[in-house]
């Protein structure tokens, strides 16, 4: 058991390769795998993408007899679907005696992500479920969503319940999750109001989605009164409210929420401690986050995990005490990971710390080779510090390798319909109005308050530093789009924008001026928090 543990360690702090390495010793050893050995390992195939490994497993698990265990069978399937062998994974999926919804969900996915989303064969498999029950069309629906094709998902939903098929708690809460991702606040308000209505919508993992949708859509008010009228909440309906406390900026709200939940005898896990530590961070609490990891460090029921520590970390980086973030990480009983790194060297491009950046730098090169986002973190601090050589010197190993940074999408919902925006898109019908508005807006910020496009600030978060490539960022294409149909003289109005990524410097600065001369307020979710601007301020007080 501890080999595969081990080997799930690796999987889950994203070292694939780890993991396989680490199964190949174990056969060296003579330690004979179980199915979740097999089931992980094979999963990890399924992460690099190289099938051959996959179906060396494969053939192992065909000797030893676990190929149609479901978990491995599920696994099976999930890897070469992601390998792009869809016929192997149709063959495993219809060898298997015992299916499950994870089953569905992996072959699904599978044939979606081979670009049979829209084709016959897809309508074909479903029409061959003998008995149609909720898991085969929980199983589409979440398929489709998870794919993008939102409108597909809401149609079957909506046949799901014209068929009169009975709707358990697990569909509602999952659909929620799908609106709470996309932001489709329109839609999650006419999912609760019929969740109101049928048995399974008041069951508790329902109404903690509820939650969850209103906080990552922005609506922070009707988030509190759902979480007052609950009749029942458990840990994770604190834990989510707590959460969300924090990523919208509001620490001391959220300190109160972990207090009375404590006051009811309601007992923190690692998960909440997560919760309160993050929300202290965002707001800078460093007193108050101290007391927390102090109280966390002395809970014997409770294991410290990096994600704790690496919220001090950031809280310290925020305050400028970057050698004692250092010293935390060097001090502790952990192994670390990427993540806790990127968060010391994010400070150290901040207060321009270039030597102890340097050093994190490449330790952070040496850990995660293969993400484009820690050559880019480093490069930005060689371009601060004006290092121009240097800076090109990693940019030009990101090339080599190969490397290509995760394309940076935003949307924003119109008449409850979702409107994506990808760098430098000019696909959309309406881009002319939305480019002819941000000149505008470019031209009344410059007289108000000496606005210039800040293309110093695309040397920290873009490889192209052009003004054209600055104009065309996702978040503005977003803003634009959003201005365009509501107008300009609304004020007071709240616009609500979404972004898969950090919302770059830039940008940040532009959507602060468009909030002052515009007296409007603009929401927006990056990938780390959410930015509230108003009156030129954001509530991240510039440090996200």
């Amino acid at each position: 058991v501890s080999w595969t543990s081990l080997m799930c360690g690796f999987l889950q702090s994203g070292n694939a390769n780890g993991s396989l390495s680490l199964f190949c010793q174990m056969g060296l050893a003579g330690v004979k795998p179980n199915e979740f050995t097999f089931s992980t390992n094979i999963k990890a195939c399924g992460v690099t993408s190289v099938s051959e490994n996959g179906m060396q497993i494969h053939g192992l698990c065909v000797k030893t007899g676990f190929d149609l265990v479901t978990v491995v069978g599920n696994s099976i399937i999930d890897m070469y679907g992601k390998c792009g062998r869809i016929n192997e994974a149709a063959r495993m999926f219809y060898l298997m005696p015992d299916r499950n919804l994870i089953s569905w969900n992996a072959m699904i996915g599978g044939y979606i992500t081979a670009g049979y989303a829209e084709n016959a064969l897809l309508l074909f498999i479903f029409d061959q479920i003998e008995t149609e029950n909720v898991i085969s069309w929980s199983a589409l629906i979440l398929g489709y969503a998870q794919a993008g094709n939102l409108e597909e998902a809401l149609d079957l939903f909506r046949q799901l319940r014209d068929r009169g098929i009975q709707v358990d708690g697990f569909v509602l809460s999952s659909m929620m999750g799908v609106f709470a991702d996309f932001a489709l606040v329109e839609q999650g308000k006419q999912m609760h109001a019929y969740n109101i209505k049928v048995p399974a919508g008041l069951e508790i993992s329902v109404c903690n989605s509820i939650l969850d949708m209103y906080l990552k859509g922005g609506l922070m008010d009707d988030a509190e009164k759902h979480f007052n009228e609950m009749p029942v909440r458990n840990l994770i309906s604190w834990t989510v409210m707590i959460t969300g406390y924090g990523k919208h900026g509001l620490g001391r709200e959220a300190i109160r929420l972990f207090k009375k939940m404590q006051s009811q005898n309601i007992e923190p896990d690692d998960v909440t401690y997560l919760a309160i530590l993050s929300a202290c961070s965002h707001s800078g609490l460093i007193e108050e986050s101290q007391e927390f990891y102090s109280s966390l460090c002395q809970n014997k029921q409770i294991k410290l995990r990096v994600e704790h520590c690496a919220c001090m970390v950031d809280l310290l980086g925020r305050a400028g005490r970057i050698k004692e973030a250092k010293n935390l990480i060097d001090s502790l009983p952990l192994k670390t990971n990427a993540g806790i790194w990127q968060t010391l060297l994010s400070a150290c491009r901040v207060h321009g710390d270039l030597e102890l950046g340097r050093e994190v730098g490449e330790i952070l090169l040496r850990m995660d080779g293969n993400n484009p986002v820690n050559y880019i973190m480093l490069s930005n601090i060689y371009a601060d510090a004006g290092y121009w050589k240097e800076c090109q010197r990693i940019r030009e190993l990101v090339k080599a390798k190969g490397l290509k940074k995760e394309a940076g999408r935003s949307w924003v919902e119109i008449d409850g319909v979702l409107q994506f925006f990808y760098g430098g898109d000019d696909t959309h019908q309406q881009m002319e109005k939305i480019h002819k508005l941000l000149k505008e807006m470019e031209k009344r910020m410059k007289e108000d308050s000496g606005y210039v496009y800040g293309v110093k600030f695309a040397l920290h978060d873009v490889e192209e530093e052009s003004k054209e490539k600055l104009e065309g960022h996702s978040e503005k294409l977003a803003i634009g789009l959003a201005l365009v149909h509501g107008g300009l003289n609304e004020e007071g109005r709240v616009i609500r924008i979404f972004k898969n990524l950090r919302v770059c410097g830039d940008c940040h600065e532009f959507i602060k001026g468009l909030s002052k001369i515009l007296k409007m307020v603009f929401l927006v979710r990056d990938a780390n928090r959410f930015h509230r601007f108003k009156d030129g301020l954001c509530s991240c007080g510039d440090y996200w």
